[in-house]
């Protein structure tokens, strides 16, 4: 008798300890007011090699999980080093790759779908991917003011084609966000609405902070996508973007 119950009390106490580990085994820097790129790195791995296929990612809807997801997307943990005005041009550079980088390794966490070809994840996709929009108009940015502050002639045509050479790399770079619109039934309307407000806010900031770039590909990316879409919060988006970028296009 005594015996069994002695088994029995392993058994339980196996199966707390089990449960322990499984509520522990996923650790986050969370005590970090900021991230740094050598936090990212690890979280981004932790979360895409250490959850078993089958277990939940940390979603804003669970508040157990919400805060992790929130660190994540946080875009004050680049900002606080890339808007530093006491820092070197040279230093933030160096800083804004590594995050490009880790944001590169992010953008496919969460961008999975399931068997009805939805996205389960799409408000954490969608704010990965609105923390990298707003990442690249610093990353670049900072790219071709360093460009120019190292320059013998910063007026150069050769110092000229490169500043816009990355300025358009910057533009292909967003237009990957509206072939989303190739997929937007895979969002739900919610999701659709979240998706469109990227379009108003970023890319709005890119066409404010580079006016006169040469914006034809996005036009005719914007009319393609306007077409398929069947959304009318999309389509509100894409529209008002079309009349921004239409009025700058070079003839």
């Amino acid at each position: 008798m005594k015996r069994t119950k002695t088994i029995a009390l392993l058994i339980l106490a196996c199966i707390g300890l089990s449960s322990c580990k499984k509520e522990n085994e996923h650790q986050f820097p969370l005590e970090k007011r900021y991230w740094d790129e050598n936090d990212y790195k690890e979280v981004v791995f932790e979360l895409k090699y250490a959850y078993d296929e089958d277990e939940m990612l940390p979603t804003f809807n669970d508040p157990n999980t919400r805060s992790i997801v929130e660190k994540l997307t946080d875009q004050e943990n680049f900002e606080i080093v890339l808007d530093d005005k006491e820092l070197g041009l040279k230093y933030k550079n160096r800083i804004a790759e590594k995050f490009f980088k880790v944001w590169q390794e992010m953008s496919d966490v969460y961008s999975s779908t399931d068997r009805k070809d939805k996205y389960p994840y799409e408000k954490e996709f969608i704010a990965v991917w609105h923390f990298g929009l707003g990442l690249q108009l610093k990353y670049f940015k900072l790219g071709n003011d360093y460009i120019i502050e190292n320059a013998d002639d910063p007026n150069s045509r050769s110092i000229k084609n490169k500043v816009e050479s990355n300025v358009k790399t910057l533009i292909r770079n967003y237009m990957i966000y509206l072939d989303l619109v190739d997929n937007e039934n895979a969002f739900s309307e919610e999701g659709k609405e979240i998706y469109a407000s990227g379009i108003d806010r970023y890319f709005i900031e890119l066409h404010n902070l580079y006016p006169n770039s040469d914006y034809n590909e996005m036009k005719r990316k914007s009319e393609l996508m306007l077409e398929k879409s069947n959304s009318t919060k999309i389509q509100s988006s894409l529209n008002q973007l079309l009349e921004v970028i239409t009025e700058e296009v070079p003839n």
